[in-house]
């Protein structure tokens, strides 16, 4: 990942933040909790509290690790900012028609903040590529 930036808009940047203070702050700290009271309950090979416990933590770390590199990677661009709006750009707003006459609005986000049931598509997805 070294190298390659992560266009984000505000609002995905923020998403990506709140996700990383809640994991780091209140559930990594609690599932230590948990893992270190049944550490203390005797044979660890059978203690699911524990096992479960250390493979969850396991999870939420490499979690925080992609979380952190995607923020320190981040490039936040502002759709708002954008002059021309004849053009399709990073944060814009487009409505695709097909050969039916149907309508689909769909926005251009970053890879992070892409969810197509939502209408918001990355900005590197065919689709958007085709648009531009």
């Amino acid at each position: 990942m070294a190298g390659k930036v992560n266009y984000i808009t505000p609002a995905g940047y923020d998403a990506l933040k709140a996700e990383y203070e809640t994991l780091f702050a209140k559930e990594r700290p609690a599932l230590v909790e948990v893992i270190s009271w049944a550490a203390g309950n005797g044979d660890r090979s059978e203690n699911g509290d524990y096992i479960y416990g250390r493979k969850k933590l396991r999870e939420i770390d490499r979690r925080l690790t992609f979380l952190s590199r995607r923020m320190k990677a981040a490039k936040i661009v502002d759709p708002a900012s954008q002059k021309d709006r004849n053009r399709v750009y990073f944060g814009a707003t487009v409505t695709l028609v097909d050969e039916d006459d149907s309508e689909r609005i769909v926005t251009l986000v970053g890879e992070d903040e892409a969810d197509a049931s939502s209408g918001r598509i990355s900005w590197k997805s065919p689709m958007a590529n085709a648009l531009k």
